[in-house]
Protein backbone atom coordinates (compact mmCIF):
# COMPACT_ATOMS: atom_id res chain seq x y z
CA UNK A 1 0.00 0.00 0.00
CA UNK A 2 1.58 3.24 -1.14
CA UNK A 3 0.73 6.52 0.52
CA UNK A 4 -0.72 9.07 -1.92
CA UNK A 5 2.06 11.47 -0.91
CA UNK A 6 5.31 10.86 1.00
CA UNK A 7 4.82 11.23 4.74
CA UNK A 8 6.14 14.21 6.67
CA UNK A 9 8.04 13.91 9.93
CA UNK A 10 7.53 15.71 13.21
CA UNK A 11 8.07 15.41 16.93
CA UNK A 12 5.12 14.49 19.13
CA UNK A 13 4.18 17.11 21.71
CA UNK A 14 1.28 15.16 23.22
CA UNK A 15 -1.52 12.76 22.39
CA UNK A 16 -4.89 13.55 23.98
CA UNK A 17 -8.56 12.63 23.80
CA UNK A 18 -7.29 9.42 22.13
CA UNK A 19 -8.00 10.81 18.67
CA UNK A 20 -5.80 13.93 18.62
CA UNK A 21 -2.09 14.74 18.74
CA UNK A 22 -0.18 18.00 18.82
CA UNK A 23 2.98 17.81 16.73
CA UNK A 24 5.92 20.04 15.83
CA UNK A 25 6.84 19.32 12.22
CA UNK A 26 10.47 19.27 11.16
CA UNK A 27 9.75 22.60 9.47
CA UNK A 28 8.97 24.10 12.89
CA UNK A 29 5.24 24.40 12.23
CA UNK A 30 2.96 23.41 15.11
CA UNK A 31 -0.08 21.38 14.00
CA UNK A 32 -2.85 19.19 15.39
CA UNK A 33 -3.24 15.77 13.74
CA UNK A 34 -5.88 13.07 13.95
CA UNK A 35 -4.80 9.85 15.65
CA UNK A 36 -6.48 6.82 14.01
CA UNK A 37 -5.90 4.46 16.93
CA UNK A 38 -8.15 4.05 19.97
CA UNK A 39 -5.77 1.80 21.92
CA UNK A 40 -3.26 2.60 24.63
CA UNK A 41 -0.32 2.75 22.18
CA UNK A 42 2.03 1.62 24.94
CA UNK A 43 5.59 2.77 24.33
CA UNK A 44 4.64 4.65 21.18
CA UNK A 45 3.18 7.96 22.34
CA UNK A 46 5.76 9.52 24.66
CA UNK A 47 6.24 13.27 24.16
CA UNK A 48 9.31 13.93 22.05
CA UNK A 49 8.90 10.80 19.92
CA UNK A 50 9.47 11.22 16.19
CA UNK A 51 6.35 10.39 14.19
CA UNK A 52 5.31 10.45 10.54
CA UNK A 53 2.09 11.92 9.17
CA UNK A 54 0.10 11.77 5.95
CA UNK A 55 -1.55 14.84 4.46
CA UNK A 56 -4.94 15.37 2.90
CA UNK A 57 -5.97 18.73 1.47
CA UNK A 58 -9.69 17.95 1.26
CA UNK A 59 -11.36 21.15 2.58
CA UNK A 60 -14.08 19.05 4.25
CA UNK A 61 -11.54 17.43 6.58
CA UNK A 62 -11.14 19.04 9.99
CA UNK A 63 -7.51 17.97 10.29
CA UNK A 64 -5.13 17.99 7.36
CA UNK A 65 -2.64 15.64 9.02
CA UNK A 66 -3.09 12.00 10.07
CA UNK A 67 -0.63 10.17 12.31
CA UNK A 68 0.65 7.07 10.48
CA UNK A 69 4.02 5.88 11.84
CA UNK A 70 6.18 6.06 14.97
CA UNK A 71 9.94 5.74 15.27
CA UNK A 72 10.25 3.18 18.08
CA UNK A 73 13.68 2.49 19.60
CA UNK A 74 14.09 -0.42 22.03
CA UNK A 75 17.82 0.21 22.27
CA UNK A 76 18.78 -1.36 18.96
CA UNK A 77 18.06 1.57 16.65
CA UNK A 78 14.76 3.11 15.58
CA UNK A 79 12.14 0.98 13.81
CA UNK A 80 9.12 2.38 11.99
CA UNK A 81 5.83 1.18 13.47
CA UNK A 82 2.39 1.63 11.89
CA UNK A 83 -0.35 2.79 14.26
CA UNK A 84 -3.20 3.50 11.82
CA UNK A 85 -5.76 0.77 12.52
CA UNK A 86 -7.72 1.54 9.35
CA UNK A 87 -4.97 0.07 7.15
CA UNK A 88 -4.65 -3.64 8.13
CA UNK A 89 -7.81 -4.89 6.40
CA UNK A 90 -6.76 -3.30 3.10
CA UNK A 91 -3.17 -4.46 3.50
CA UNK A 92 -4.24 -8.06 4.07
CA UNK A 93 -6.89 -8.00 1.32
CA UNK A 94 -4.38 -6.62 -1.19
CA UNK A 95 -1.74 -9.17 -0.15
CA UNK A 96 -4.24 -12.01 -0.63
CA UNK A 97 -5.29 -10.63 -4.00
CA UNK A 98 -1.65 -10.38 -5.09
CA UNK A 99 -1.00 -14.00 -4.06
CA UNK A 100 1.43 -13.02 -1.29
CA UNK A 101 -0.29 -14.92 1.53
CA UNK A 102 -0.02 -18.56 0.58
CA UNK A 103 -1.98 -19.68 3.65
CA UNK A 104 -5.04 -17.77 2.39
CA UNK A 105 -4.64 -18.32 -1.34
CA UNK A 106 -6.76 -20.23 -3.82
CA UNK A 107 -10.17 -18.68 -3.11
CA UNK A 108 -12.38 -17.49 -5.93
CA UNK A 109 -13.69 -14.36 -4.23
CA UNK A 110 -12.88 -11.97 -1.40
CA UNK A 111 -15.47 -9.73 0.23
CA UNK A 112 -14.95 -7.19 3.00
CA UNK A 113 -17.14 -6.30 5.98
CA UNK A 114 -19.70 -9.08 5.59
CA UNK A 115 -22.42 -9.63 8.19
CA UNK A 116 -22.12 -12.79 10.28
CA UNK A 117 -22.46 -14.05 13.84
CA UNK A 118 -24.44 -12.02 16.35
CA UNK A 119 -24.84 -8.63 14.69
CA UNK A 120 -21.14 -8.59 13.71
CA UNK A 121 -19.19 -8.10 10.50
CA UNK A 122 -16.22 -10.20 9.49
CA UNK A 123 -13.26 -8.27 8.13
CA UNK A 124 -12.69 -10.58 5.16
CA UNK A 125 -14.82 -13.40 3.77
CA UNK A 126 -13.12 -15.74 1.31
CA UNK A 127 -15.30 -18.07 -0.76
CA UNK A 128 -14.62 -20.82 -3.25
CA UNK A 129 -16.83 -23.61 -4.66
CA UNK A 130 -14.25 -26.25 -3.79
CA UNK A 131 -12.68 -24.81 -0.63
CA UNK A 132 -15.83 -23.38 0.95
CA UNK A 133 -15.79 -20.30 3.16
CA UNK A 134 -12.99 -18.78 5.23
CA UNK A 135 -13.88 -16.15 7.82
CA UNK A 136 -10.84 -13.93 8.48
CA UNK A 137 -10.64 -11.44 11.33
CA UNK A 138 -7.69 -9.00 11.18
CA UNK A 139 -6.08 -7.25 14.16
CA UNK A 140 -3.41 -4.58 14.08
CA UNK A 141 -0.34 -5.30 16.23
CA UNK A 142 2.25 -2.68 17.17
CA UNK A 143 3.20 -3.36 20.80
CA UNK A 144 6.72 -4.64 21.49
CA UNK A 145 8.27 -4.63 24.95
CA UNK A 146 10.94 -7.27 24.32
CA UNK A 147 13.14 -7.32 21.23
CA UNK A 148 11.59 -9.42 18.46
CA UNK A 149 8.43 -10.27 20.43
CA UNK A 150 5.28 -8.51 19.26
CA UNK A 151 2.27 -8.57 21.59
CA UNK A 152 -1.48 -8.13 21.34
CA UNK A 153 -3.55 -6.42 22.67
CA UNK A 154 -2.15 -3.25 24.20
CA UNK A 155 -5.35 -2.59 26.15
CA UNK A 156 -8.39 -4.60 27.24
CA UNK A 157 -10.55 -5.51 24.23
CA UNK A 158 -13.97 -6.97 24.92
CA UNK A 159 -14.81 -6.52 21.25
CA UNK A 160 -11.80 -8.60 20.29
CA UNK A 161 -12.86 -11.33 22.70
CA UNK A 162 -16.33 -11.36 21.09
CA UNK A 163 -14.71 -11.81 17.68
CA UNK A 164 -12.80 -14.86 18.92
CA UNK A 165 -16.01 -16.46 20.20
CA UNK A 166 -17.77 -15.86 16.89
CA UNK A 167 -14.85 -17.26 14.91
CA UNK A 168 -15.06 -20.34 17.11
CA UNK A 169 -18.74 -20.64 16.26
CA UNK A 170 -17.90 -20.58 12.54
CA UNK A 171 -15.22 -23.24 12.97
CA UNK A 172 -17.56 -25.54 14.88
CA UNK A 173 -20.14 -25.54 12.08
CA UNK A 174 -17.51 -26.52 9.52
CA UNK A 175 -16.21 -23.27 8.07
CA UNK A 176 -12.60 -22.20 8.07
CA UNK A 177 -12.02 -19.48 10.68
CA UNK A 178 -8.81 -17.44 10.87
CA UNK A 179 -7.56 -14.90 13.39
CA UNK A 180 -4.86 -12.95 11.57
CA UNK A 181 -2.53 -10.59 13.44
CA UNK A 182 -0.94 -8.00 11.17
CA UNK A 183 2.23 -6.69 12.80
CA UNK A 184 2.92 -3.21 11.48
CA UNK A 185 6.63 -3.41 12.19
CA UNK A 186 9.54 -5.27 10.59
CA UNK A 187 11.44 -6.38 13.71
CA UNK A 188 9.01 -9.04 14.97
CA UNK A 189 10.12 -12.68 15.05
CA UNK A 190 6.97 -13.95 16.77
CA UNK A 191 3.79 -12.69 18.43
CA UNK A 192 2.12 -13.65 21.68
CA UNK A 193 -0.89 -12.50 23.64
CA UNK A 194 -0.24 -9.88 26.32
CA UNK A 195 -1.84 -11.85 29.14
CA UNK A 196 -0.75 -9.31 31.75
CA UNK A 197 -2.75 -6.62 29.94
CA UNK A 198 -5.84 -8.65 28.98
CA UNK A 199 -5.88 -12.17 30.44
CA UNK A 200 -9.42 -12.77 29.18
CA UNK A 201 -8.31 -12.21 25.58
CA UNK A 202 -5.28 -14.48 25.97
CA UNK A 203 -7.52 -17.22 27.35
CA UNK A 204 -10.05 -16.49 24.62
CA UNK A 205 -7.52 -17.12 21.87
CA UNK A 206 -6.47 -20.42 23.44
CA UNK A 207 -10.13 -21.44 23.63
CA UNK A 208 -10.76 -20.34 20.03
CA UNK A 209 -7.81 -22.39 18.77
CA UNK A 210 -9.08 -25.42 20.67
CA UNK A 211 -12.40 -24.97 18.80
CA UNK A 212 -10.64 -25.01 15.42
CA UNK A 213 -9.72 -21.36 14.80
CA UNK A 214 -6.38 -20.82 13.03
CA UNK A 215 -4.04 -18.14 14.40
CA UNK A 216 -1.80 -16.55 11.74
CA UNK A 217 0.53 -13.55 11.86
CA UNK A 218 2.43 -11.54 9.27
CA UNK A 219 4.82 -8.65 9.67
CA UNK A 220 5.33 -5.60 7.47
CA UNK A 221 8.05 -3.45 5.98
CA UNK A 222 7.32 0.25 6.41
CA UNK A 223 8.71 3.46 4.97
CA UNK A 224 7.57 7.04 4.50
CA UNK A 225 6.27 5.99 1.08
CA UNK A 226 4.59 2.60 1.59
CA UNK A 227 3.64 -0.34 3.82
CA UNK A 228 4.13 -3.90 2.52
CA UNK A 229 3.06 -7.18 4.10
CA UNK A 230 6.06 -9.52 4.12
CA UNK A 231 6.80 -12.67 6.14
CA UNK A 232 4.71 -14.97 8.30
CA UNK A 233 5.79 -15.24 11.94
CA UNK A 234 4.65 -17.81 14.55
CA UNK A 235 1.85 -17.08 17.01
CA UNK A 236 2.44 -18.23 20.58
CA UNK A 237 -0.90 -19.40 21.97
Amino acid sequence: MRFPNPLVRGRLIKRYKRFLADVELDSGELITASCPNTGAMLGLSAPGTYIWLSTNDNPKRKYRYTWELVENDLGFGPVLVGINTSHPNKLVADAIGDGQLEALGGYESLKREQAYGKASRIDLLLEDPAKGRAYVEVKNVHLMRERGLAEFPDSVTQRGLKHLEELGDMAEVGHRAVMLYLIQRSDARQVRMAADIDPAYANGLARAVSRGVEALAYKCDLSSEEIRVTDAVPVIV
